[in-house]
């Protein structure tokens, strides 16, 4: 009884249906029956001009997907947003405004040294610059050429230290194994602008006292710097910044696995252990301590640094020609380096 009535409403629907929906049926229909006649292989594939022709069907009559029977409905809607998504870019780039020509390859190029030199601006900074410079461009136009690649992050640090190097010292710990197995641990202290070793000492327990007492030392005597560079180590504690801050010192601790930013104490303590300490095994504190206070002398007096233009953090004499003929060789740091000067 169901089925009957089924049908007969069936019936009655399609009799009452319009001419035009009729005929987009039987456009759908024969469509899927002629691809299926014309079918070589066991999967069916779909021509482009088919797929265009059920997204017309789709746009015109959303019903048809109901005579779909060889696809899913949601592939011709896939097919759909594919399309349209072509149609748009073929239209914006149709519709793509022509270049500006009076970007000569001068300006292209002053526009990346600009954003090269600095990398925190912007097409309206590097737009306000160039109208400083007599060269009006919209800021699209700057947009388009500028480098595609993500800038830097600013060097901070760098910057910090370029600005403040002649007010700056660095302090570090290293360690020392003695003959004993026994840690030993140095605490040096360096200022920046020379590389010069203000200060060098060890000691077999670094408390945060030991070490706000080595400050003192450093500074006795001595024009007290304005920033002071370490890392984060535990035995920095509130005494040891209590004391700096009693001298009118701005503690400047690095940040948190960054070495690099304290890298002149970090190359200094590098260059301590590949020229002595690894060349000498130390019986006790007080045997390090004079090494050290002889490779202090050396570093300071005699080694030469690139950066310092091949001189020494004390500038050392030119021994010229005249001063003599015979070139001597004086031993340093217990024979491990010497020192060459001219006599008569």
């Amino acid at each position: 009884m169901r089925a009957i009535l089924r049908a007969l409403i069936g019936l009655v629907c399609f009799r009452f249906r319009s001419r035009a929906s009729l005929e987009l049926e039987v456009i759908a229909l024969r469509q899927q029956l002629g691809l299926l006649q014309q079918r070589h292989h066991h999967r069916l594939i779909f021509p482009r001009a088919e797929r265009h022709l059920w997204i017309l069907l789709y746009r015109i009559w959303p019903s048809a997907l109901k005579m779909m029977h060889l696809v899913q409905p949601r592939t011709v809607i896939k097919w759909h947003r594919r399309g349209f998504y072509w149609y748009w870019r073929w239209k914006s780039h149709f519709n793509k405004p022509p270049p500006n020509k009076k970007v000569t390859l001068e300006i292209r190029d002053l526009i990346r040294r600009m954003r090269a030199e600095n990398p925190t601006w912007g097409p309206k900074r590097i737009q306000g610059e160039l109208s400083k410079l007599g060269i009006k461009l919209g800021e699209t136009t700057i947009y388009m050429h500028l480098p595609r690649f993500k800038p830097p992050s600013p060097p901070g640090w760098r910057v910090f230290l370029r600005n403040h190097i002649h007010e700056t010292v660095a302090a570090d710990l290293f360690v020392v194994v003695s003959a004993t197995y026994r840690l030993i641990y140095g605490f040096v202290v360096l200022q920046l602008n020379r590389r010069k070793i203000i200060h060098i000492d060890c000691t077999y327990h670094p408390t945060q006292e030991w070490l706000a007492a080595q400050i003192s030392n450093a500074f006795k005597g001595r024009a007290i710097p304005k920033y002071f560079m370490r890392d984060r180590d535990a035995c920095y504690g509130s005494v040891f910044r209590d004391r700096l801050k009693t001298l009118g010192v701005i503690d400047h601790p690095v940040q948190p696995r960054a070495p690099w930013q304290n890298s002149f104490v970090e190359r200094l303590i590098w260059s301590m252990r590949r020229e002595c300490l690894n060349h000498v095994i130390p019986v006790s504190e007080r045997q390090l301590r004079g090494i050290l206070h002889a490779y202090e002398r050396y570093y300071n007096y005699s080694r030469t640094h690139i950066a310092l233009g091949n001189d020494a953090p004390v500038p050392r004499r030119i021994h010229r020609k005249y001063l003599g003929k015979n070139i001597i060789s004086i031993p340093e740091v217990g024979g491990l380096h010497h020192r060459y000067e001219r006599r008569p």
